[in-house]
Order: C-alpha cells, then sequence, then structure tokens
C-alpha cells in the first residue's frame, strides 16, 4: 500500500499531478490537488515527478 501525500502550502495548483496520474488518486479541490482515492494508488510517482513545485510525496506503507 503507498501513501499519497499533498503539501497544500507547496501546491501551485497546476494540475499536473492530477493530470497524469493513471490511478486518478488526486482531484482539484479549492485550487490545489487533493489525495481523494489513496487506496488506488499504483506507487508509480508520477504524481511526483510532474510536480514543478515538490508538493507531492509516495511512500510505501
Amino acid at each position: 500500500m503507498y501513501v499519497v501525500t499533498v503539501d497544500r502550502d507547496k501546491c501551485e495548483g497546476c494540475g499536473e499531478c492530477v493530470e497524469n496520474c493513471p490511478a486518478s488518486v488526486l482531484e482539484m479541490e479549492d485550487g490545489k490537488a487533493a489525495v481523494v482515492n489513496a487506496d488506488d494508488c499504483l506507487g508509480c510517482e508520477t504524481c511526483v515527478s510532474v510536480c514543478p513545485s515538490g508538493a507531492v510525496t509516495v511512500e510505501e506503507n
């Protein structure tokens, strides 16, 4: 299982993580990325690699 975290203070609201996540784990809420389907995370870290501000992290639990 993987734990996805978005640091909303760092998030710039670009939506790259939302657009690129193959499992639709993230959605935009109030102009920032938010984790909505955490149990569906594949651990691919695509969201981490496309985030320009380093706001998204994925850790194996």
